[in-house]
């Protein structure tokens, strides 16, 4: 058995792994965690997905539940998870997170931390989005600066960062099959006279709006021929599903830097 923890209990996300966690069982919830201050402090998580009292109530404090865990899981904001980072390090838990819009400075902190603890660390934790980066690294190879490439991404109004972190693994999954530095080639929109478009460019999108779960096309645009690779997420549910499964398997591990590939085993395809 698993014993797993959860940041942002009381959130979109923290609910759907709430019930992710309980619908699978080799998997235990041992700590739901929640803001400090939060009217939810002291509620059972399992009340809060409507499954009845599950004996683990909210705290507000990752220390007071992280003897308990094997395993946290963290969906929330780059500070938070760099301070949940700290402890678990400190602790020995072993992570997974699905935090985008870490900065350079925390992305390295991460890194550091996987020398001492095993983390996985992915933008989007579906296993149709991963099969798509698969697809996108093949089509990156074959069609190599011969192809304009144009991310677009759509999500929810409430999304504070963009472009997605989806988007980003995309581009950086196709940069990299085409032997690139995304950051010598990303444009992110258009505006004014922008010139001719450069060759070997990705432009990447991003649109907003009403409750869109994630919708992220990409498209190889050559001269003969376009080839588009799309994938639509239809419930968030398969970010949850997905971030235990990586949960499950991250837990055998001793120590380093994963992703969702890894989990999948689509890294030795």
């Amino acid at each position: 058995m698993t014993n797993i923890g959860i940041i942002g209990a009381n959130g979109r996300m923290g609910k759907m792994l709430i019930q992710a966690v309980c619908q699978n069982p080799k998997a235990k919830l041992v700590g739901a965690i929640e803001r400090t201050g939060s009217a939810f402090v002291g509620v059972d998580a399992g009340e809060l997905v409507n499954i009845g009292n599950i004996g683990v109530q909210l705290v507000d404090d990752l220390t007071q539940v992280i003897d308990k865990i094997d395993v946290l899981i963290d969906f929330s904001l780059p500070q938070s998870t760099e301070k949940n980072l700290a402890i678990c390090v400190k602790h020995g838990v072993n992570m997974v997170i699905g935090t985008t819009g870490l900065s350079d400075s925390q992305n390295a902190f991460v890194k550091q931390a996987s020398q001492n603890i095993a983390i996985v660390y992915a933008g989007n934790y579906s296993t149709g989005v991963n099969l798509s980066l698969k697809l996108l690294a093949i089509a990156g190879r074959a069609f190599g600066e011969t192809a304009d490439v144009e991310i677009i991404e759509s999500h929810h109004k409430h999304k504070i960062d963009a472009p997605s972190g989806t988007a980003y693994m995309m581009a950086n999954t196709i940069a990299n099959a085409r032997g690139q530095n995304l950051k010598d080639v990303a444009v992110y929109g258009r505006k004014g006279q922008t010139g001719e478009r450069q060759a070997g460019s990705i432009g990447i999108h991003a649109l907003r709006g009403g409750e869109i779960v994630g919708d992220h096309t990409v498209m190889f645009i050559a001269d003969d021929e376009i080839v588009e690779i799309t994938h639509k997420a239809c419930d968030r549910k398969a970010f949850a599903t997905g971030a235990v499964r990586a949960a499950m398997w991250v837990v055998q591990q001793q120590s380093g830097l994963f992703d969702m590939q890894d989990v999948l085993g689509l890294n030795l395809v």
